[in-house]
């Protein structure tokens, strides 16, 4: 008869699922990245995801919006984390940044919604957090430095990874403020939708919806909607409701290391040394703002 796991292991399993497979995801971008453009990859993924999303809540029956505003707010918290936020950073993987850099590049949203939050929504920033954050954007410099020159791809890739920056952290602080209460379920199924709506003209009309069919694309599709989208996703917040939070948020910054690992053993990108250190740097710095506000948390707790 088999032992059950203690709460205690199935939190650190459900923890390093989900972190695993989050880093892991630049990489199944990257591969299927290789059979279709950004906006068509990411088409075919959102409306496989609606297939999927559909039978499952006729099912579940999640509480649906109450009135049409707080689906408008749902649906434009949507494009901007999926259209936005994966249209840029699926764009800086196609146009010639690592998978790994890219990922790191985007560790650093905590650190733009601590000033933000800070700013605009009356979250208070306490020094560690500003010198995690100043540390952290001493990272990204490290980073992009020497990838900075006048070739288009190196511009446009950094003009992506930005889009896609602003996207995610606009997302994040719109849903917060607007739609704190919204069943994620539901959520999904209308972010999903809205989505496709969006890119699926945009891959026709800039693309051409060019599609070179492969059982890679296949399954990095199949690996994004139902490993990340579904599976890490619930992962994440079954740990948020066993007030785990701390335990993921302390994870979630090795993602960009684990992607760098992956990418290197699977598709032999080996990253510069300078590279290396803002990498370091960098998750120290967004490990530093996180920290401070694991304290002040259990201090309100």
């Amino acid at each position: 008869m088999p032992v059950p796991l203690s709460p205690r292991t199935y939190e650190s399993l459900l923890a390093w699922y989900f972190v695993s497979v989050w880093g892991s995801g630049f990489l199944a971008t990257k591969l299927g990245l290789q059979h279709a453009a950004p906006f068509t990859f990411l088409s075919l993924r959102f409306a496989f995801g609606l297939i999927c999303l559909v039978p499952l809540l006729l099912v579940l029956r999640p509480r649906w919006p109450a009135s049409r505003s707080e689906t408008g707010h749902l649906i434009v918290a949507g494009l901007l984390m999926h259209a936005v936020h994966l249209g840029g950073s699926h764009y800086t993987q196609y146009l010639g940044m690592s998978a790994g850099i890219t990922a790191v590049l985007l560790s650093v949203q905590p650190l733009l919604t601590a000033v933000i939050a800070g700013r605009w929504m009356g979250d208070r920033i306490g020094t560690r957090q500003w010198a995690g954050i100043a540390i952290g954007l001493a990272g990204v410099t490290l980073i992009v430095w020497h990838k900075i020159d006048v070739r288009e791809a190196s511009a446009g890739a950094l003009l992506a990874v930005t889009i896609s920056l602003a996207g995610v952290t606009a997302g994040t602080l719109y849903q917060r403020r607007w739609c704190p209460t919204a069943d994620l379920r539901a959520a999904a199924l209308l972010q999903f939708a809205g989505t496709l709506v969006v890119l699926a003209p945009l891959a026709w009309l800039v693309e051409g919806a060019t599609v070179c069919w492969s059982w890679a694309l296949a399954g990095s599709i199949v690996f994004l909607v139902i490993g990340a989208s579904f599976l890490a996703v619930n992962a994440l917040h079954t740990l948020m409701r066993r007030g785990r939070a701390t335990r993921v948020t302390s994870l979630i910054y090795l993602t960009p290391i684990f992607a760098v690992t992956l990418e290197l053993l699977m598709f032999g990108v080996v990253p510069s040394a300078i590279s290396l250190a803002g990498i370091v740097v960098t998750c120290c710095g967004v490990a530093m703002v996180s920290w401070q506000g694991r304290r002040q948390q259990g201090s309100a707790a």
